[in-house]
């Protein structure tokens, strides 16, 4: 009878530790939500903390209040929380050595949020990866490509690369490269593309745009129009002034020449191939 009691009072204390376990986990959970809602909310209401810190920020608290949650849970059935953290410590030493090249990362995502060449919103190109940066953490960056599809970079391939933040640019340059036959005037170009810039009103007068005779081709005279843009300006102005180009140059009579080869014959035969 004793040895039933002792089980029932063993099943009763389990009991209540397992319902007192799922309450700390329960109650720390949502603790969790609300804390990293809240640095989020102050992070942002200071305005001096970019988006890139905040949202690193709000993990870091929901993470931290979810540790605690776990060891809370386990010291309710006995277990020593020293002995734990111990263990914990040289189960990440071990789990360090074999994931270096994850460590790597985190360093690399360190640098990134400590020195911020760029931040969440910002249009990127990095190493041939070209989107808005959407989210950075300690591991990978994630983009949004210009073509809409999403792209996931390890921050240790990031870092130490080439980055081109576009959104930081207040002015960009434009190189339009147009070719026109060797029969052509040049001045008249030259007229026709400086007429074309003067009436877009998106193309700026400081720095003045460039027009010059860039090289010559084999089939071309390849002039050169360099013109500024505000940044937000450069792509829609690009495609306008492209087309635009065509257009006058066609109404004018100016040709834009294509590759293309003259055949001159000898006394008016071919030449006859040799064989092997």
């Amino acid at each position: 009878m004793s040895t039933l009691n002792t089980l029932i009072d063993h099943a009763i204390r389990l009991g209540f530790d397992v319902l007192a376990a799922i309450v700390i986990l329960v109650a720390g959970w949502l603790v969790a939500r609300w804390a990293a809602a809240l640095a989020r909310g102050v992070a942002e209401r200071t305005g001096r903390i970019d988006r890139t810190v905040t949202n690193l920020l709000a993990r870091l608290v929901r993470w931290t209040v979810l540790a605690f949650t776990v060891i809370a849970v386990l010291g309710r059935f006995g277990v020593q929380t020293a002995s734990l953290v111990a263990l914990l410590g040289a189960a990440g030493l071990a789990v360090g050595l074999a994931l270096q090249g994850a460590l790597s990362n985190v360093a690399a995502g360190v640098m990134i949020i400590a020195l911020r060449p760029f931040r969440v919103g910002d249009a990127v190109d990095i190493a041939g990866a070209a989107g808005t940066v959407e989210d950075v953490n300690l591991f990978v960056t994630r983009l949004g490509g210009f073509d809409g599809v999403p792209m996931h970079i390890p921050n240790s391939n990031i870092w130490g690369k080439d980055i081109r933040n576009l959104s930081q640019a207040v002015n960009r340059r434009n190189d339009l490269v147009v070719g026109i036959g060797y029969g052509d005037d040049i001045a008249a170009a030259f007229e026709a593309l400086q007429e074309l810039v003067d009436a877009d009103q998106r193309v700026l007068s400081d720095p003045a745009p460039l027009l010059a005779v860039d090289s010559l081709g084999d089939s071309s005279v390849n002039l050169l129009l360099r013109y500024w843009t505000a940044a937000g300006d450069w792509y829609a102005t690009k495609l306008d002034l492209t087309r635009a180009v065509k257009e006058r140059f066609d109404a004018s009579g100016i040709t834009i020449p294509f590759p293309q080869r003259d055949l001159h014959l000898i006394d008016g035969t071919l030449p006859q191939a040799r064989g092997a």
